[in-house]
């Protein structure tokens, strides 16, 4: 019996999402729970599962097309009982063949067609010249994160490589150091892209982030700060108990939850930075949410660690690890990416040496972080003697708005941050 696929509400304030990409084409077949199209709204973009096993016999909208939710947007029919269960062909209509002179045509039964390979089907070849079936997101996975995909099993349909076993194969080891190379033997500087003059529409997600930019400019007057820190001694600790840490916990120890932390504290001390002008007042708030911002190939989006006071090192690390993870795979829930009130964004990760943030609205307050990296500096002691050190140091910078937080509120904030994270003197369990 046909099953009909509908557009899911994502939030209770969501009407409607646009299909950015069907993974599967009309005439395939799919498995229960299997990844059947992506969708993007005004707050998170996400993965739609199949909800049956079967034959996709109708896609009613093309990408591209918004639709409202509850709409059906494809119909899946039950696999042909004769069928294999690893392939759904689909035959051509029987031909007309001319017949002698005053007679009918003749039908000619048509060769059925070979199975279609959907994209998330797709294989890759595999150092043993066997194929790897994996989706096209779990390739994006394994690219960001210099993964041989012929070094994880696959414990799906046919040896397909899942998520889970790329997620699974990241917990356990980390990310690889294998280089992304060109498809083909075409040497990486001629398979650079043709330059090309073309127009291309906005995403659904890249045209809200044009839209909140030119908003949040219009609505608050942004003033920004610059303090350089000394991370040398966060870098030796991370240093020092990476490995011990990822082993016992399962989490990765990067300088991020060191910053959030860092940042907890001083948000704690100068609660003015955490707040939001409302109606001609300010609300000054009981908790603190701190938004993390996550490139993403197709935009940007900030999951939010929610109530990051009443959590420990590891539980911030957690989090952290957690939302990014689950931002990059479609797989957060709209209220994981709303309600911050205060957000650290890492133009560091790029190479920047710091930048000067637009303002999340409607927050008040946005931290930069720069790219650490080793540089020499005038060391001077108790006795007012000189010295040249090599020690690890990033730039942060604080935009906020001018309107709540003074310049001096700024600095304040700024310094107490700069001395936790200088003088780092607590534990990371």
């Amino acid at each position: 019996m046909p099953t009909d696929v509908i557009m899911p509400q994502m939030g209770e304030s969501i009407f409607e999402g646009t299909i950015t990409r069907w993974l599967k084409k009309a005439g395939d077949l799919v498995l229960k729970d299997e990844p059947l199209f992506e969708i993007s709204t005004d707050k998170v973009d996400a993965e739609i599962p199949s909800p049956v096993a079967g034959v996709l016999s109708e896609i009613r909208f093309p990408e591209g097309a918004t639709v409202e939710i509850n709409t059906v947007v494809a119909v899946i029919g039950s696999p042909s009982p004769d069928a294999p269960p690893d392939a759904a062909p689909v035959a051509e209509p029987a031909k007309q063949v001319p017949a002698a002179a005053g007679g009918p045509p003749t039908p000619q039964p048509a060769a059925p067609k070979p199975p279609a390979v959907a994209p998330e089907d797709s294989a890759v070849a595999a150092h043993d010249g066997e194929r790897i079936r994996s989706s096209p997101l779990v390739r994006r996975i394994a690219k960001d994160n210099n993964l041989d995909l012929g070094q994880i099993a696959g414990t799906g349909s046919a040896g397909r490589i899942t998520k889970e076993d790329v997620l699974r194969h990241l917990s356990e080891r980390g990310a690889g150091s294998v280089p992304v190379a060109p498809t083909g033997d075409v040497p990486a500087a001629a398979a650079a892209p043709t330059l090309a003059d073309r127009l291309e529409p906005l995403s659904k997600m890249r045209a809200i982030i044009a839209q909140r930019m030119v908003e949040s400019l219009a609505i608050s007057p942004h003033a920004h700060i610059v303090y350089k820190v000394d991370m040398t001694r966060i870098a030796r600790i991370r240093e020092r108990e990476r490995s011990g840490f990822e082993q016992k916990n399962g989490v990765k120890l990067t300088y991020m939850p060191f910053i959030a932390a860092a940042v907890v504290e001083a948000l704690r001390k100068f609660p003015i930075v955490n707040a939001t002008l409302e109606n001609g007042a300010i609300r000054y708030h009981g908790h603190i949410h701190i938004g993390i911002a996550v490139a993403l190939e197709w935009g940007l989006i900030v999951p939010v660690v929610k109530e990051a006071e009443g959590l420990s090192f590891l539980g911030l690390a957690g989090a952290i690890a957690d939302l990014g993870g689950r931002a990059r795979t479609k797989k957060l829930k709209p209220e994981e990416a709303s309600g911050s009130t205060f957000t650290l964004t890492n133009s560091g990760v790029f190479g920047g040496e710091f930048g000067t943030p637009i303002i999340n609205q409607p927050e008040s307050a946005i931290l930069a972080i720069g790219e650490l990296k080793k540089e020499a500096v005038v060391l001077t002691d108790s006795e007012g003697n000189d010295t040249i050190a090599i020690r690890s140091m990033q730039h942060f910078c604080l935009g906020f708005d001018h309107r709540i937080i003074d310049g001096a509120d700024a600095g304040r904030f700024m310094g107490e941050l700069k001395k936790t994270l200088e003088e780092w003197d607590r534990g990371i369990d």
